[in-house]
């Protein structure tokens, strides 16, 4: 992955971005809304136990009150999985990266890699897979 250096730099900034912008009146714990790869009420999954259902022990890159992000590497490729304490949090993230495409997205997390990477976690994930910046009207979501 050519663009792999730039992705880990990018994933590193926007985290502590998102980290800092905390005070945001989120109340600071998890959401109980169900988004995609989520049932309402249910913790969310911590980056362990995402990359524990792909087969990795990921290496913990951001480890802050409002997100943690962790690298990993398997057979199906590189990515980053990203776990928000808050909604506020993960939409902090999502605004903050947006040129980050394609990702795939859960309740409170979101995993970056390639298009290809990403068909295979989801398989094992679940999620929804955003092929362009979220914020536009013409976002295109696979799920």
């Amino acid at each position: 992955m050519t663009t792999f250096p730039r992705l880990a730099a990018v994933v590193l900034l926007a985290g502590l971005a998102a980290a800092c912008s905390q005070g945001s009146g989120s109340g600071g714990g998890p959401s109980g809304s169900a988004g995609a790869g989520g049932r309402a009420g249910a913790a969310p999954p911590s980056v362990e136990q995402l990359a524990a259902k792909v087969g990795c022990k990921p290496r913990i890159q951001v480890d802050a009150a409002e997100l943690r992000t962790g690298y990993c590497r398997t057979p199906d490729g590189e990515f980053f999985v990203t776990t928000f304490a808050s909604q506020a949090g993960k939409d902090a993230w999502m605004d903050a990266a947006p040129e980050y495409n394609p990702h795939l997205v859960g309740n409170l997390w979101t995993v970056l890699s390639g298009r290809q990477v990403l068909d295979l976690l989801r398989e094992r994930l679940g999620g929804d897979l955003h092929l362009t910046d979220h914020r536009t009207k013409q976002m295109k979501v696979v799920g």
